[in-house]
């Protein structure tokens, strides 16, 4: 194991800044949940029940995004600031295009929100919420553009800084807006997604600020122009970026049906799903910051074709990831009857999440492990693969399987995670027979 260690090194020094931002990403929802968990079971119900839509369309032009980073990381080794800036141009226009496209699409389908088998009031108090977290969309992509451009040229610290400063930002809104402090309305729920709007602006405009006066990145930020649309820059985000968008979206999309079923088998199992689903989406996104690391690693290796470097560097993250993931199993198991308390009072919801989060840790390194294989493969731009292995995994076998044993076994809301289980085991499958197609074709060379 000693060969590893200096690359778990560089791995986790170019991860760290990652994780505390996706860290960062994931708090903002999270501390959003628990206070509106005290302000009623409902409420808590409302937010599962629009995150999981939101989610939908935020995946969409947040993993178009994630092309970025590989498309920047394979041109670095050229050190072409021309090329770099217009991939920055394209990528930044046509993020923002997309963003509004799908913000519009996703306000004509609140319209459909009575017709999706919820209670009533769980959509009345939904709708307001779900709202604010469509506007927010446009902000939050053009933060994660700046964002992925900046880790594709190894620079991965100031979206870091801009994501603390907003969960800060975030964390002192919803107390003032949601409970009604210093003077303000008592707003609820809406009080959380009117916090999470302002926190995004912030992000946007602070990543906007830095590109425009930090040295590095004004020489590609200030290139940007109309003129410089280009059809070859475009095809290529769009050859990279639209797979990866699809891939996520499949899994995404997986878990927000899973959250809509969970709905019709009523509020408390739909709150208790959101609270479990919310640890484990922690831990998720830690190792989303590694494996976001670990495109950018493999990314340059290849494009300075050093085949032994990128092939320990890959598997320096699979096992990071792993006893990471690991640790985070045994913390759900042990700490499954207190951390629902942070969400909630009511007992019966305690109880339920308590008894989901055992599922959650079952599913924790088949968690990791699709992560990190899906993160490999994005530095070599192969994400074709993934988005039909993702179908596979989630739409073919998740979602059918989580819906016969709830609905038609009767197994409730354990049924659909079950579901979760074994789609996540085929997607770490089927990515890792990818993986170790690619490796040996490197070893070959």
């Amino acid at each position: 194991m000693n060969k590893y260690f200096p690359f778990y090194k560089r791995n986790l020094k170019l991860a760290f800044p990652i994780i505390l931002s996706q860290i960062g990403q994931v708090l903002v929802q999270q501390v959003d949940t628990m206070m509106v968990g005290y302000v009623g079971t409902t409420e808590l119900a409302a937010s599962a029940f629009a995150n999981s839509i939101f989610l939908i369309g935020m995946v969409i032009v947040m993993g178009f995004t994630f092309g970025i980073t590989p498309i920047v990381g394979q041109s670095v080794a050229k050190s072409n600031k021309i090329i770099l800036s217009k991939i920055l141009t394209n990528a930044f226009f046509i993020n923002i295009i997309f963003a509004i496209i799908i913000s519009i699409a996703l306000y004509i389908l609140s319209f459909f929100f009575i017709n999706m088998g919820q209670e009533a009031r769980v959509v009345i108090l939904a709708k307001p919420y779900f709202f604010t977290l469509v506007l927010s969309i446009v902000p939050l992509i053009i933060f994660f553009t700046l964002k992925q451009f900046a880790e594709g040229i190894g620079n991965t610290k100031h979206a870091m800084y801009i994501t603390i400063l907003s969960n800060v930002l975030n964390i002192i809104l919803n107390y003032i807006l949601i409970f009604g402090k210093f003077g303000f309305s008592e707003y609820g729920l809406l009080g959380a997604g009117i916090a999470t709007l302002i926190s995004r602006i912030f992000m946007a405009l602070g990543f906007l600020f830095i590109f425009y006066y930090n040295k590095v990145y004004k020489l590609y930020f200030r290139r940007i122009n109309i003129s410089s649309f280009n059809k070859v820059y475009i095809t290529k985000l769009f050859v990279v970026g639209i797979p990866i968008s699809m891939q996520i979206l499949l899994e995404v999309l997986a878990f927000a049906l899973t959250a809509i079923m969970a709905g019709w088998l009523g509020v408390i199992p739909l709150a208790a799903h959101q609270i479990a689903i919310g640890l484990a989406s922690v831990s998720f996104m830690i190792v989303v910051g590694v494996g976001s690391a670990t495109t950018i690693r493999v990314s340059h290796q290849l494009s300075h074709k050093d085949y032994k470097g990128l092939i320990m560097a890959s598997k320096a993250s699979i096992h990071i990831i792993l006893a990471f993931m690991g640790l985070t199993s045994i913390t759900f198991f042990i700490l499954r009857a207190w951390l629902p308390i942070l969400y909630t009072n009511d007992q019966a919801v305690i109880e339920l999440a308590s008894k989901l989060l055992i599922a959650a840790a079952i599913f924790q390194l088949f968690d990791g492990l699709q992560i990190v294989m899906v993160s490999i493969l994005r530095g070599f731009s192969d994400v074709k693969h993934a988005m039909v292995y993702a179908f596979i995994a989630y739409i073919m076998i998740n979602l059918p399987l989580g819906y016969y044993l709830s609905f038609e076994l009767n197994f409730g809301i354990y049924g659909l995670w079950v579901g979760i289980i074994v789609g996540l085991g085929a997607a770490s499958l089927l990515f890792y027979w990818r993986f170790r197609t690619l490796f040996q074709k490197l070893k070959n060379k």
